[in-house]
C-alpha cells in the first residue's frame, strides 16, 4: 500500500512503515493524485471524505491505495470522482466556510488526519 498526503505530521511519522508520497498542495490536490492513480490502476484502500470534519473545514488529506496496479477498479473511480465532487460543492463557498488558518487549528486538522490514517490503517493490518 503507499499513503498519499498532504500532511507533514503524518510525513514524518517513521512508525508508519509504508511507502508515503507527500504533496505540497491543497485537499483537491491529493484527491486529484488518488484519481490519476486509480485511473492507473491502483485502488482505494481508505475513503477519501473519511471522518467527520468536512473538507471546506480541514487543508489536510492522507488516503491509502494499493501499490499493485491492476485493470480499473470502478468503485474506486467512482468513490474518487463523487468525493471530487463534494470537496468542489463544500468549496464553492469557501468565503462563507473556508478553512481556517490559524495554526493552532491547523495543528488540530494535522492531527485529526493522522488519527484517522493511523486508525485505517491498523484496521488494514488486522
Amino acid at each position: 500500500m503507499i499513503l498519499v498526503t498532504n500532511n507533514e505530521k503524518v510525513l514524518k511519522d517513521e512508525n508508519i512503515s509504508c511507502p508515503k508520497e507527500f504533496l505540497h498542495g491543497s485537499y483537491r490536490d491529493v484527491l486529484i493524485n488518488v484519481r490519476d492513480k486509480i485511473h492507473a490502476g491502483q485502488c482505494l484502500l481508505s475513503h477519501p471524505l473519511s471522518g467527520s470534519v468536512k473538507p471546506n473545514e480541514t487543508p489536510y488529506k492522507s488516503i491509502l491505495i494499493s501499490c499493485e496496479k491492476g485493470g480499473l477498479d470502478v468503485d474506486s473511480l467512482q468513490i474518487i470522482e463523487n468525493s471530487i465532487v463534494i470537496y468542489d460543492n463544500f468549496m464553492r463557498n469557501c468565503n462563507k466556510y473556508g478553512y481556517n488558518i490559524q495554526e493552532n487549528l491547523l495543528d488540530d486538522f494535522r492531527e485529526i488526519d493522522y488519527s484517522l490514517i493511523v486508525s485505517a490503517l491498523e484496521s488494514l493490518m488486522v
